[in-house]
């Protein structure tokens, strides 16, 4: 792999994957906020609309659920990969709510 090229997962499209897993699995929303203990279900229907990943730890607790390797529930973006360059420009230029850079940068060589 050339080292400028950064494998990209397709957030919208994993999101409507773990949707599409649960109802191939007969569940429901309300099933999977009861098995990862949540007190709302706001975080699954984040995660089925690509407004958010699950966490490491909760995509293994899927895998698992689901009997599905995490690659089969994470959804690879149509590009293969993104220039690095590209990656950190669009990233650097996004800031938090106070108006400063979302990410601290260390430039390592």
């Amino acid at each position: 792999m050339d080292r400028n090229m950064f494998p990209v997962i397709d957030i919208v499209a994993t999101g409507k994957n773990i949707e599409r897993l649960r109802r191939r699995h007969g569940q429901s929303v309300k099933d999977l906020q009861e098995y990862f203990g949540f007190d709302q279900p706001q975080a699954i229907y984040k995660w089925q609309w690509g407004k958010a990943l699950p966490s490491v730890d909760n995509l293994y607790a899927l895998s698992v659920l689901w009997g599905e390797p995490i690659n089969g529930i994470l959804v690879e973006a149509d590009q293969d990969a993104v220039h690095l360059d590209e990656f950190y420009s669009d990233i650097k230029g996004h800031a938090n709510k106070f108006g400063k850079p979302a990410f601290k940068w260390y430039d390592y060589e």
